[in-house]
């Protein structure tokens, strides 16, 4: 299995280069030269698995012979253990052929942990083996940091680095991160947005000199092609678990850098019957925008109350223009080079590719808060507000009632208490009891300015590993 860049001008890698590279060196991001492809009398085989067996079935294709199959089957096993529900994943009914699959129950709480915890140990292997020590530096809007940390806290071959928006992510958010105090584990505060953040590592990335030679660069962020080959497992443990392969399902999946939604076209491609991804945003709707009527310009972020989504350009739909575009590197690269300072519209034919298997809604705060009091006067079950959007878009644009519609539920509602509270919830939700303490632990965190000088002076004065 080797992996090319989206922009066409980078060599091809095998998955241990890829996953310690991030970003390509012509600023693309990597993705597979071929899917693996299953009938679907394969797929059906796989009812039944647990989702550690099922993961190792489709991670394993991706890794190749990079790491021998027992020691990975083992990163995997290890991985799933912390999870709180015995089936990793479980899918709860909230009405006919309407569910929501629980991504939340990690030692994070958010379905980032599903990847970033793999991740760490993916990388613990791989620099252990090779004797070799990293800097990961990630952006974060509130998840993945959390998860990152969690996953990496315990690897003597990395210093992480989390920039995340100061007093932008709910505290829950910012405590799950600021009170891991591991020596190798930084968290900084940014005086500015998530995408100034984002900006921030990706020009890291592309101008490694401000590192010491005997460091390289590393990216959790989902730009790391390991996060979505992880992501893309839940996809079909959902279908399975609803009667697929034999028939085809439906998800609405709420996001914002389009990551969590490639990883199921991913499926799709890979054999998964899939009718219909929806791509659920909130106020920040360049996505909704672009798939709905291909106006693919940047607006002003709009801080809400679905903060993980609160991202003006998500880095990930780059990945499914280079599908759309017939996998031609220069077309992408001219589309990224211009998007970055004028209004572009995409090709008739990448247009229409796209409408082929997605729809998008949008869906502001208000209409967020009433999703959850609506769900949870009827159901008893309490939404977040990431995953209330993805319920209120799968309802809204779905094509047929007959097919299972299934919302990815990202977090859980105890991250997100202002919106619990404001749907008329008579508390604020409770953390699960493995975080009973949160409140009370010691926090640590720098808050830096919105200056990538300080951030780089920063990260090279306290690597330790």
């Amino acid at each position: 299995m080797k992996y090319i860049s989206t922009r066409g001008k980078s060599p091809a890698l095998n998955f241990e280069e890829v996953l310690l590279t991030g970003l390509a060196p012509d600023g693309g991001l990597y993705v597979p030269e071929t899917l693996p492809k299953y009938s679907q009398q394969e797929i059906a085989s796989w009812a039944g698995l647990s989702y550690s067996d099922l993961a190792f079935k489709i991670v394993q294709p991706f890794v190749d012979d990079t790491i021998p199959a027992d020691d990975l089957k083992a990163l995997i096993d290890d991985t799933y253990v912390d999870f709180r529900h015995p089936s990793i994943a479980p899918l709860v009914q909230l009405d006919k052929n309407e569910w929501v699959l629980e991504l939340f129950q990690g030692p994070t709480l958010a379905f980032k942990d599903f990847a970033l915890q793999l991740l760490g140990r993916l990388l613990d292997y791989v620099l252990e083996r090779s004797h070799r020590k990293v800097v990961i530096m990630g952006a974060t809007s509130g998840d993945t940091g959390s998860a990152a940390i969690q996953g990496c806290k315990r690897c003597k071959n990395i210093d992480i680095f989390i920039l995340h928006p100061f007093q932008r992510v709910s505290e829950v958010q910012r405590r799950q991160m600021t009170t891991v105090l591991a020596d190798n584990i930084h968290n900084v505060a940014v005086k500015g947005n998530f995408d100034d953040c984002q900006s921030m590592v990706k020009a890291s990335f592309n101008d490694k000199s401000f590192l010491p030679e005997d460091r390289q660069l590393v990216a959790v962020n989902s730009i790391n092609w390991a996060r979505i080959m992880a992501q893309i497992v839940y996809y079909f443990y959902a279908s399975l678990s609803l009667g697929g392969p034999l028939r085809p399902v439906a998800f609405s999946v709420p996001t914002g850098n389009f990551g969590d939604i490639y990883a199921g076209y991913l499926a799709s491609k890979m054999g998964l019957p899939i009718d219909q991804l929806i791509v659920a945003t909130n106020t920040n709707d360049i996505l909704h925008r672009c798939i709905s009527r291909n106006d693919f310009t940047k607006h002003p972020l709009v801080h809400t109350l679905s903060p993980s989504m609160d991202i003006v350009v998500s880095s990930n739909f780059e990945r499914l223009l280079f599908d759309c575009y017939d996998r031609d590197g220069a077309a992408v690269s001219d589309l990224m080079t211009r998007f970055q300072s004028e209004d572009v519209v995409l090709k008739d034919s990448a247009f229409s590719n796209i409408q082929a298997l997605f729809d998008s809604y949008q869906v502001d705060d208000e209409r967020t808060v009433e999703t959850i009091a609506e769900v949870y006067e009827a159901t008893e079950y309490l939404l977040d507000p990431h995953t209330a959007i993805g319920v209120e878009a799968g309802r809204k644009v779905r094509r047929r009632d007959d097919i299972p519609m299934i919302t990815l539920a990202t977090a859980h509602p105890a991250k997100f208490p202002e919106a619990a509270l404001k749907a008329g919830y008579p508390r604020e939700p409770e953390l699960p009891h493995h975080m009973a303490d949160l409140f009370q632990n010691e926090e640590r965190f720098t808050v830096l300015d919105n200056d990538i000088g300080q951030v780089h002076d920063f990260v090279v004065a306290n690597i330790t590993a």
